[in-house]
């Protein structure tokens, strides 16, 4: 038997057993596939909307109100669901994710289909496709939390922090997988003279993924449940990626709680509202925007959205994985500098009169708020002490998610009444986050409670 004083100060020779076990690994990458999938296919179809929207003549505002409804949902159910695993099993939680993400999908494609095809018209199409989000936002939010827990059970405390991270990377992955594919899922007829697929495809290729991550599910999931506790996980989106602290919410230990307005954190707080606003409106509108002004069809537009999208995932990523820790700057500085970049990078949108000019413009909107998340995230984290970083966490895992339920209906609003109406205002949110983060947000230095992802 192996003294209990080694195991204790020596935990990287002592590994789970079920760590080395095949079935683990093979565990971990079908969690880390729901993950993916769930991510992507929400943003792939996400990306197709607008050419969806003008393809079937519904107004802009319609197509916005689609993905508000289905954040509002995400983020009212996902810590319901968090809780309820606890109650009713991790696996059963997958199962209920994945099965609401596949069914919703399917009903998209189905929806979409009739309305492109003339069976049902703008009105109907839009009403039965908000429906159809209904049950993403609702039921698709169980699966993460539950993904969570399965792989904080099955690995030690020592390489519990590096496993979530790496799993939540995959919603990250998935922002940019679903953009850069769905140009290339518009399928035509099934047969010569059927009725045609579309801009379906995107929806209906989701959902045929999704079923099969479902019966891998049942076929190859463990039945074992542990005690550990999944977090909720933030809505995904179009340049949405993760900083840290849904990983931080999952493996802090329950203590201190903190409110929105605690003086500590209100100033963090305060500048995650401005930043995901302004990504979540600008983001919304990009398609119209590259509709309009490059004088599209809707079809036509695929290809350059997705280009746009994709650099504006890229710049963010690049921002979190490779500037973040090459320069070591500190949550005040992230703040600042990511307002200051995306600001310019608003303005430049908003001027933008070519495909060049918008990607450019959007890459660097896109790299300053890349930026200035993890600032928020990071800030609010060393603001407060170890005991109360679960609960801090949480508030910025909620402020994420709760930017995309009115931002991107904010956004396409503004783009109806002037196109560059959206890029502008949040040109200007994010010049006074500037000056309101110069005098209200205090330097940060590293504290022992900050969370080892951040």
């Amino acid at each position: 038997m192996v003294p209990a004083a080694c195991r204790r100060h020596c935990p990287q020779l002592f590994v789970d057993p079920r760590m080395k076990r095949r079935g683990f690994d093979r565990t971990f990458a079908l969690l880390f596939a729901v993950m993916l999938a769930i991510a992507a296919g929400n943003t792939a179809l996400q990306s197709v909307l607008p050419a969806l929207g003008r393809s079937l003549g519904a107004a802009d505002s319609a197509v916005a109100a689609v993905f508000s409804v289905s954040a509002l949902l995400w983020v009212i159910a996902a810590p319901f669901w968090a809780n309820r695993s606890d109650r009713h099993g991790r696996r059963a939680m997958v199962l209920l994710g994945v099965a609401g993400f596949t069914v919703s999908l399917a009903l998209c494609g189905a929806f979409l289909m009739l309305g492109i095809n003339g069976v049902l018209g703008p009105l109907a199409t839009f009403i039965a496709f908000i429906a159809a989000r209904v049950i993403y936002g609702t039921f698709g939010s169980a699966a993460p939390p539950a993904v969570q827990a399965i792989v904080a059970g099955r690995t030690t405390p020592h390489e519990r922090t590096k496993a979530l991270t790496l799993l939540a990377s995959a919603f990250g992955l998935g922002t940019i997988l679903g953009p850069a594919f769905a140009p290339y899922l518009v399928l035509g007829s099934l047969w010569r003279g059927g009725p045609a697929i579309g801009l379906a495809g995107p929806a209906f290729v989701a959902a045929a993924i999704g079923a099969v991550i479902w019966v891998a599910v049942i076929r190859l999931l463990p039945k074992d449940e542990g005690i550990e506790h999944g977090a909720a996980a933030s809505y995904p989106s179009i340049g949405g990626q993760g900083t840290g602290a849904t990983v931080t919410a999952a493996t802090a230990l329950s203590g201190e709680k903190v409110g929105y307005f605690d003086p500590r954190v209100r100033a963090w707080i305060v500048s995650g509202l401005v930043v995901g606003h302004a990504q979540a409106m600008t983001g919304q509108a990009i398609g119209f925007l590259i509709i309009d002004r490059l004088m599209l069809g809707p079809t036509d537009a695929l290809h350059p959205t997705g280009l746009v999208l994709m650099m504006g995932a890229v710049s963010s990523l690049l921002a979190q994985w490779g500037l973040i820790p090459l320069l070591d700057l500190k949550p005040r500085a992230l703040i600042l500098g990511g307002a200051m970049l995306g600001m310019l990078g608003c303005v430049a949108v908003g001027s933008a009169t070519s495909l060049y000019g918008i990607a450019l413009g959007y890459a660097l909107t896109s790299l300053g708020i890349g930026l200035a998340r993890p600032g928020f995230t990071a800030g609010a984290s060393l603001a407060v002490g170890p005991e109360a970083q679960g609960s801090v966490a949480g508030k910025v895992t909620s402020i994420n998610g709760a930017s995309f339920v009115l931002g991107p209906s904010i956004g396409v609003g503004l783009y109806e009444v002037w196109r560059p109406l959206p890029y502008l205002t949040a040109a200007a949110a994010l010049a006074c986050l500037l000056a309101y983060a110069w005098f209200s947000l205090r330097p940060s230095d590293p504290d022992p409670g900050a969370s080892p992802a951040q």
